[in-house]
């Protein structure tokens, strides 16, 4: 059964109503693009300031509020490292690079030999 309400071309054809379908194509491109620009937002940190991080711990030693150490001022004893100590076999394991990892030339690259400066 034709629907009543469609209408008719100059040639008796139905036309088509497309205006549910364009509002739902103009809904989900607005929805679209305000995702867009939230993922955006994010993406660039312009939303930082409204999501505080809460990670890590104050540094109350870095408070501007708090006098600027001196040259003389030094840590107390118990947190200096030690200079004279030789350090473990683990410390010096942990040190090393790791295999695969070009530590210098092994070989003499220059292609010329250099000349002295006249």
């Amino acid at each position: 059964m034709p629907n009543p309400n469609q209408r008719r071309d100059s040639h008796g054809r139905f036309v088509t109503d497309h205006h549910a379908r364009n509002r739902a194509i103009g809904a989900a491109a607005v929805v679209g693009l305000g995702a867009a620009a939230v993922g955006a937002a994010l993406r660039y940190g312009l939303l930082d300031r409204f999501f505080p991080a809460a990670e890590g711990h104050e540094a109350p030693d870095l408070a501007l509020d708090q006098p600027h150490p001196e040259p003389g001022d030094r840590v107390p004893p118990a947190f200096r490292p030690d200079p004279t100590a030789t350090p473990t076999a683990a410390e010096r394991e942990a040190l090393r690079p790791p295999p695969g990892v070009a530590t210098g030339f092994t070989e003499d690259t220059r292609v010329e030999e250099l000349t002295p400066a006249e």
